[in-house]
């Protein structure tokens, strides 16, 4: 297995550093792999430095970019594993709890309503905010059950999701209607906030998300074999269930504060990881956090070269594949 793993994670970083060349080479305006070669040499001090409107799409605008793709499918997926096992619901994602439908309502109430008050970090402020307030939400619900049981943590999270939606589609409504374009392209995912300004934001969400799954490795293994089989080996589920999804929280702020709700990331991926390298959550995190990076960069490169110039919402393409995954993973079943 080790040497599986081992196998997979070479493979997995040239495809990764592939689609990381090609993510900046590729878009709108193209550029030649040679002065993308040439002026990342100058940045990093290995060549001569390259000034004008090239240097800035390469290093201000694809380079931040890539790493928030990178950041953001890493995060989402690792955040799929840790709900799917705490839950033990193999459709369980970052957005079945209400934390994009938060997320999405804080972002909307300053397109529509607020306006541009923090500058840059205006949208990403109000987007983790909904997203906190909503995952506040789910915990409060949850307290209030005599158990906590994984089916209460998903319907609390549902009725939260569709408590949001509700306020989301109000403010659209009662809001400017001239944002509803930038309304429709926030809530269908986009990385075009990304910026070496926001760009710790989202290294901090993934960080957190990999460094949860890997802390937590051995008792989420436990629970692998049942809540009782658990217990039993000393794990409290109950508080795990709960330090899980209140950090698993956490990482989907920062992450959709900056990119919007990009759906089925964290469904397909950990399926994909487990049909890999099996169920031990060692391995699992490290491999999701892997096909998770890969699988973003590549839709974010769909998503701008498919109607270029104009940029598709790289929630619709996320949205698409797991359309056909779930539907693949059906009629196997």
């Amino acid at each position: 297995m080790a040497t599986r793993f081992s196998l997979i994670s070479l493979a997995g970083l040239l495809v990764l550093l592939a689609l990381g060349c090609a993510g900046i080479a590729f878009g709108s305006t193209p550029i030649a792999p040679g002065e993308v070669a040439r002026v990342l040499a100058g940045a990093l001090g290995l060549g001569d430095p390259v000034a004008g409107p090239l240097a800035r799409i390469v290093l201000d605008l694809r380079l931040p970019r890539v790493l928030l793709s990178v950041a953001v499918g890493m995060g989402l997926a690792v955040v799929g594993v840790l709900l799917q096992t705490t839950t033990r619901n193999d459709l369980a994602d970052p957005f079945l709890f209400g934390l994009s439908s938060g997320a999405a309502a804080g972002a909307v109430s300053v397109i529509t309503i607020f306006g541009d008050r923090l500058g840059v970090w205006t949208l990403p402020v109000a987007a983790f905010a909904g997203a906190l307030v909503s995952a506040a939400a789910v915990l409060a619900l949850m307290a209030r059950q005599d158990g906590r049981g994984p089916e209460r943590l998903v319907i609390a999270g549902l009725a939260v999701s569709f408590l949001f939606g509700a306020l989301t589609t109000f403010l659209v409504f009662s809001g400017d209607q001239r944002a509803a374009y930038s309304v429709l392209f926030w809530t269908a995912g986009g990385l075009g906030l990304a910026s070496w300004t926001n760009l710790p934001l989202g290294l901090f969400g993934a960080g957190l998300a990999l460094a949860t799954g890997l802390a937590l490795r051995h008792r989420l293994d436990a629970l692998l074999g049942g809540e009782e089989t658990a217990r039993s080996l000393g794990v409290d589920v109950g508080r795990l269930r709960l330090l899980v999804f209140a950090l698993a929280a956490l990482a989907t702020a920062a992450l959709v504060a900056l990119s919007g709700v990009i759906g089925f990331v964290g469904l397909m991926v950990p399926h994909l990881a487990r049909a890999l390298v099996g169920v031990r959550h060692g391995v699992l995190v490290a491999t999701s956090a892997l096909i998770g990076a890969i699988l973003l960069l590549a839709s974010d490169l769909v998503s701008r070269i498919l109607l270029a110039p104009q940029e598709l919402p790289v929630g619709i393409v996320t949205s698409a594949a797991g359309a056909l995954f779930v539907l693949v993973v059906v009629l196997r079943r």
